[in-house]
């Protein structure tokens, strides 16, 4: 049997193994949770991708154009959303217009747009154009602002109130002030992904 010193030593072995063993975890603990937020930061912006997509694969399948299980489809080599039909040199002469409106009132709309997935990596000259030509728009109590599948050419950022955002009629959210909403259809050229009503 161990003298009384020799169990001393393993004792503060065993209380030292332990501590690290505890340091393990947290640490671990700790990776988790930032994994849980990656992996809930990745499952909203798939969740904004299907809700561009969807549509388009029911107006594939509307017209009849689906693949069969044994068929394979290519690979396309590129793909662009700059217009075709445009000359970029005539577009130098437009001047866009401007609408003043408060110092709190700009920063909420850059803020709404820098919080844009969608948005948020255009450059500073880009956003501080579509903040100088954003003019304020008035709604009443369950006006229908967007229609889903109506072809858009406006993008909107919510001052204050609330609106309720479906998808075929099913709930998808609300959304507060400080939000951009009306974006897919414009940045992607397609018809509104959902309607938004206000509340």
């Amino acid at each position: 049997m161990g003298t009384l010193r020799d169990l001393q030593y393993a004792l503060q072995e065993k209380i030292e193994e332990l501590r690290q063993r505890d340091a393990l975890i947290d640490e671990l603990e700790l990776e988790l949770d930032q994994k849980d937020e990656l992996i809930q930061r990745l499952q909203n912006e798939l969740d904004k991708y299907r809700s561009v997509i969807r549509p388009a694969t029911a107006q594939v399948q509307a017209h009849g154009l689906v693949l069969q299980p044994d068929q394979h489809r290519s690979k396309r080599q590129a793909i662009s959303a700059e217009p075709t039909a445009c000359d970029i040199s005539a577009l130098s002469h437009v001047t866009l217009p401007f609408y003043t409106k408060s110092p709190e009132s700009r920063e909420l709309i850059k803020e709404a747009i820098l919080d844009n997935d969608f948005m948020k990596n255009l450059e500073l000259s880009q956003i501080q154009e579509i903040v100088d030509c954003m003019y304020p728009v008035d709604y009443g109590m369950e006006a229908c602002i967007i229609k889903e599948g109506d072809v858009g050419s406006l993008v909107f950022v919510m001052e204050e109130g609330k609106v309720e955002v479906t998808k075929e009629g099913m709930k998808l959210c609300t959304m507060g002030p400080g939000k951009v909403f009306g974006e897919l259809a414009i940045l992607y050229n397609c018809t509104r992904t959902a309607t938004v009503r206000s509340e």
